[in-house]
């Protein structure tokens, strides 16, 4: 097989083509090495995959329509993992042409693409924001999700609503995946456990939002990519039982297919913390905050789909996952 994963220089890319390319698998990955977030970071993740004989890596932006068109014309895959997104909600606030340029523009470019030169499944990458304003507990694929609330959440949902016109249409296979708060090793420098593990360190407060009264379904990255692999290698199949009177959000008359990858048991943020401190040896210093604009209150996963169609549950807990990113973090920052 060969597969294209956008975004492989980024957290949940650069795993997925580490564990494809043990597997045998011809990868191809793209990236823009966008400087959201340190680009040394993503360097070092490429070095790691780098020098692997069925690893190529190529620089591009997937907003040049030209040269996406040339590289599927070069490139026959046969499946695509899309990883690449402008992710944060917080940022989402400030850079809003960001995110439509990223997540809109750009999955409409590898959908235009794939018309040409047909693939057997596109898995796109989405997230548990998607859910914004429903306090429905756990979140499902079969809930309603037009309550976005931060436009983060809102280019993600559009991307989910793009990916159906093209497998509609197009007869393109194609997976939704909303992934629930991802950590782990080489985990992204915006996020809670590297922020927190940085400042805890360093002496520095932690900003802790909603006074700590929040709870996450904190999904370690190997649980993550064990269910993209998975569900890549389970091409979806149109719903004959799909209702138009009574439509299930998860499946469709055509061939698509939504799945949520989560630990299915969220923890409270303020355990979270003092696992980290179990980890480093040392207590933080908290400044307590309101809740932020476009954040939610908790995120739980029902992941009874994933079990169902492709027997795979995360199940790290918070106390080996953060361990492991803590020996990490001191070891690649100790350098």
């Amino acid at each position: 097989m060969k597969i294209l994963i956008t975004g492989v220089a980024g957290f949940i890319g650069f795993h997925l083509a580490k564990r494809l390319i043990s597997e045998n698998e011809e990868v191809i990955g793209v990236d823009n090495l966008s400087s959201y977030y340190d680009v040394n970071l993503k360097l070092a993740r490429l070095k790691q995959i780098e020098d692997y004989k069925n690893f190529k890596f190529i620089k591009v932006d997937l907003k040049d329509t030209k040269y996406v068109f040339s590289l599927f014309e070069e490139e026959k895959f046969d499946y695509i993992l899309h990883m690449a997104a402008q992710a944060g909600v917080r940022y989402s606030l400030e850079n809003p042409y960001q995110y439509i340029d990223s997540n809109i523009f750009a999955t409409v470019n590898l959908f235009e693409a794939i018309r040409k030169h047909q693939i057997k499944h596109f898995v796109l990458a989405s997230t548990s924001s998607v859910y914004g304003a429903n306090k429905n507990i756990p979140f499902s694929v079969h809930h309603n999700v037009d309550h976005p609330i931060s436009l983060y959440a809102a280019t993600k949902k559009s991307a989910e609503l793009i990916s159906h016109y093209y497998s509609a249409i197009f007869n393109i296979p194609t997976t939704v995946l909303r992934f629930f708060t991802v950590y782990g090793p080489w985990g992204r420098p915006d996020m809670a456990l590297f922020i927190f593990t940085k400042n805890i360190l360093e002496d520095k407060p932690i900003d802790v939002y909603n006074y700590g009264k929040m709870k996450r379904d904190f999904t370690y990255i190997d649980d993550i990519v064990e269910g993209v692999v998975r569900v890549m290698r389970r091409v979806p199949q149109k719903n004959s039982y799909w209702d138009a009177e009574n439509p299930d959000p998860a499946t469709s008359f055509a061939p698509y297919k939504i799945y949520n990858i989560g630990n299915n048991q969220p923890v409270e943020l303020l355990k979270f913390i003092e696992v980290i401190e179990e980890c480093l040896g040392k207590k933080s210093k908290k400044n307590l905050l309101p809740l932020q604009p476009g954040d939610v209150i908790e995120t739980y996963a029902d992941v009874d789909d994933l079990i169902k169609d492709v027997g795979f549950k995360p199940q790290t807990p918070i106390e080996v996952g953060i361990k492991k990113f803590v020996e990490w973090y001191k070891s690649f920052y100790s350098k």
